[in-house]
């Protein structure tokens, strides 16, 4: 059983590796909860449907256990929790694994405490597809997200406020030296013979005499620098070029953009309005284009000025994390499926840049997170001036969705087709600092 498309290779093709790689989790939280164990911090008592007997839960982390606290004391919150479990449990009607998952809180807030310690391994691509690679947590959750109770639970603002500080947490542990166990030359390690063709790591600044190749964590890892001369920007002195800002594949280019629609409708139409969280420069672009392309979990993470310009503003947007669209029944793609109606929602930023070029006036490059791939690092700032092809930020732990959003009448062509491609294969991905589109030559009227 697959999911659908999973755009990037983020989310898992492979329904039974994933079930079997969230029940190893499970065993492993049994086995240090047997009854009458003495655990650190601050232990809470639960019954455990599936293990029959009463048991020590412990979270290592307080951030999580504030998020426990936090739905246990709030009625609502409990209220849609647990019907997230239960109604996600009752589609889960042919599990390939036949064991039973997450049927309790405790073990799902446990799991988020286990991972948010660990960076994720390689998995190997199969005949099947992929099991993980990207979004554990993402994976924990999957069925909960897809659920009426989901949709509510994760657009609270409450929850949200404790998933920013979770995951604030575990990009601590991605940033030190401890998240470089995964990257060893083991089946699982992303520096074994099969990541390093996959990754084309050889294109990247290594260091094959060290052990880590010399990186210093795991988002050191994810946020490779590519080779000078691998990537060349291209026509860096015709002011009509726009290049691509991210090594990514197209999702959608929408024309004609409205500030205000129902967004959260199956077709997901863009709304201005909150997409740029009502910034002030909005106006400039009802009517306009928004491209909007997604990130490969094995490509390049960092993003680069589409424009000669100066920095107009830098926004950063708090908002959802793993919120996706209210769709019956069941969403095994979701977020995946969620990428223009995430626009709207989830946390992201804001970069407007003042072209140089008149006929392109403004243009907003917008970062957005999806699930755990939630840091928009930002590197520039307002007056700042950049070329097409430098460096204006990243993504930690990955890469996500982005959208470049343009004034009316701006574009003259795409390089590229509206419609994404089927798979994520080289083929479907625009690389870095290639043109991306022409803008048009607008007629000035003569003098008299």
């Amino acid at each position: 059983m697959k999911i659908g498309q999973s755009f990037g290779e983020w989310l898992p093709q492979n329904r039974r590796m994933v079930a079997d790689w969230v029940n190893d989790l499970i065993d492993n939280i049994k086995e240090e909860s047997e009854p009458g164990m003495n655990l650190k911090n601050a232990a809470v008592k639960t019954v455990s449907p599936e293990m029959g007997h009463k048991k020590m839960v412990t979270f290592k982390h307080q951030e999580v256990l504030e998020f426990k606290q936090k739905v246990m004391e709030d009625p609502t919150l409990r209220l849609l929790a647990e019907q997230m479990i239960a109604q996600g449990y009752a589609y889960k009607t042919e599990d390939p694994t036949g064991k039973p998952q997450i049927q309790d809180l405790d073990t799902l807030f446990k799991l988020i405490d286990v991972i948010i310690e660990t960076a994720p391994e390689y998995m190997q691509p199969e005949e099947d597809g992929r099991g993980l690679i990207g979004f554990p947590i993402n994976a924990v959750l999957d069925w909960c997200m897809g659920t009426q109770a989901g949709y509510a639970f994760f657009l609270n603002e409450q929850v949200n406020s404790c998933l920013n500080k979770i995951l604030k947490k575990w990009c601590e542990f991605l940033n030190s030296p401890a998240s470089t166990k995964v990257l060893n030359k083991s089946e699982t390690g992303w520096l074994c013979d099969a990541a390093v063709e996959e990754l084309a790591l050889d294109e990247y600044i290594i260091d094959k005499s060290d052990e880590h190749f010399g990186f210093k964590s795991w988002n050191d890892f994810f946020t490779r620098q590519f080779k000078p001369g691998m990537r060349k920007t291209e026509a860096p002195d015709d002011p009509y070029v726009i290049v691509n800002a991210c090594e990514s594949a197209a999702y959608r280019i929408a024309n004609h953009v409205k500030p205000d629609t129902k967004f959260w409708l199956k077709e997901q139409p863009y709304a201005l309005d909150y997409m740029l969280d009502h910034h002030e420069y909005t106006n400039r672009f009802i009517g306009g284009t928004v491209y909007q392309a997604f990130l490969s979990a094995t490509h390049y993470h960092c993003w680069h000025a589409p424009v000669d310009g100066t920095i107009a503003d830098v926004k950063l947007i708090p908002g959802t994390y793993y919120a996706e669209i209210n769709e019956f029944p069941y969403d095994e793609a979701g977020p995946n499926d969620s990428q223009a109606y995430i626009t709207h929602v989830a946390a992201r930023a804001i970069i407007m840049i003042e072209a140089d070029n008149k006929d392109i006036g403004m243009v907003c490059f917008m970062p957005v997170g999806m699930s755990e791939v939630s840091s928009c690092d930002v590197a520039v700032k307002k007056g700042d001036t950049v070329k097409k092809g430098d460096f204006i930020g990243r993504f930690l732990f990955g890469g996500s969705t982005h959208c470049l959003i343009f004034e009316p009448n701006v574009i003259e062509e795409f390089a590229v087709d509206a419609i994404p491609a089927p798979d994520f294969n080289d083929s479907a991905i625009q690389k870095l600092g290639s043109r991306l589109a022409t803008a048009r030559k607008k007629r000035k009227r003569k003098s008299f």
